[in-house]
């Protein structure tokens, strides 16, 4: 296993670190098998455990919680708050009144008294970054955080919240969660040079692209990832961006077979490839699957594999623009574009 510095922070993470959203009813993981992947994670050297309050509705952290007890020093813990919890509509967002209540909820279906990293899980417009960043601060200075971070944030919006804790003397993301593969590149023309620019770390979710990149999706086979059940349009071949996938993993297991990797080791090894990614976020669901994820624990790609994809797909390129997470609220809704 691999280790780098989680941006300026001073904390040394794993470059594959856990992610839990498939704990519990969205991944049909028991607690054992929490647990046991738990374990198996932190035996191999993984030393960071992302998860979220809404995954699973709180549940998630509970199986985390009761997965680490007894080892909560060995680890960096991460969660993040933002998303809708249940219909009452001030339980989410980046509001203090809602950041101090998702914060306490958390820490307590976690059973400890901070957490490494909390994050704002997506960029909320309609609270300001002072609020946010205020709030964030008094946590930190309150010992229930040790840092904060942003997840899925457009690059301008990172921007304008460093610029905001810097103008009011505000504690500072150090963080930036992404989403990020070999067939979703859009984040190198913006997000990831803004990280750089802004020495923050970066943990990569999704770099098996929903498992387009897992080795499970092959041209003129069955589906067998878990996700063609759970968004099965994320996978119909009727949709262009689907079938520019398909020829496009056609290619990369080209790529990985004549350089005696697995479709896995070629995506993982991508990710953590980039001078600005910290660590790749995996979520398995099986032990079989996280065993598959470790073997690209020390997977480094030469320039030459490095080049093939590139050709396949090219640098900043999403093939599925559609799908990304980070796109402008003015891209999405016309009454924010006329007057």
């Amino acid at each position: 296993m691999q280790y780098r510095t989680m941006g300026r922070t001073g904390v040394q993470v794993s470059t594959l670190a856990l992610g839990a959203m498939n704990f519990g009813s969205i991944g049909r993981t028991t607690q054992a098998e929490a647990t046991a992947l738990v374990d198996a994670a932190l035996d191999a050297g993984i030393n960071l455990i992302d998860t979220a309050d809404m995954y699973g509705a709180g549940e998630s952290e509970e199986m985390v919680g009761k997965a680490i007890a007894g080892r909560r020093a060995d680890l960096v813990l991460a969660t993040k708050a933002g998303m809708p919890m249940g219909e009452e509509r001030n339980h989410r967002g980046g509001s203090r009144r809602w950041l101090v209540t998702a914060l306490e909820d958390s820490l307590r279906r976690l059973g400890v008294d901070h957490v490494d990293l909390y994050q704002i899980h997506r960029w909320d417009p309609a609270t300001g970054d002072e609020e946010t960043l205020s709030a964030l601060t008094d946590l930190q200075r309150a010992g229930k955080i040790r840092c904060f971070g942003s997840s899925t944030f457009p690059a301008y919006r990172i921007v304008q919240a460093q610029w905001t804790a810097r103008e009011l003397r505000l504690g500072r993301y150090t963080t930036e969660q992404p989403s990020y593969s070999i067939l979703q590149r859009g984040i190198e023309a913006d997000v990831l040079p803004v990280a750089e620019e802004y020495g923050l770390g970066v943990l990569a979710w999704s770099p098996l692209a929903s498992g387009w990149l897992s080795g499970a999706v092959r041209a003129g086979q069955e589906i067998t990832t878990h996700r063609s059940v759970v968004m099965p349009q994320r996978f119909d071949p009727a949709h262009p961006a689907n079938r520019a996938r398909l020829e496009a993993v056609e290619r990369l297991a080209e790529v990985a077979d004549g350089a005696g990797l697995t479709m896995i080791q070629l995506a993982l090894g991508f990710v953590t490839a980039h001078p600005a990614v910290t660590a790749a976020l995996i979520g398995p669901r099986t032990l079989d699957h996280l065993h598959a994820q470790l073997a690209a624990a020390d997977t480094v790609l030469p320039a030459d594999v490095l080049d093939a994809v590139d050709a396949i797909v090219a640098p900043g390129l999403d093939l599925a623009p559609h799908e990304k997470h980070d796109t402008p609220p003015a891209l999405l809704d016309p009454s924010l574009r006329r007057r």
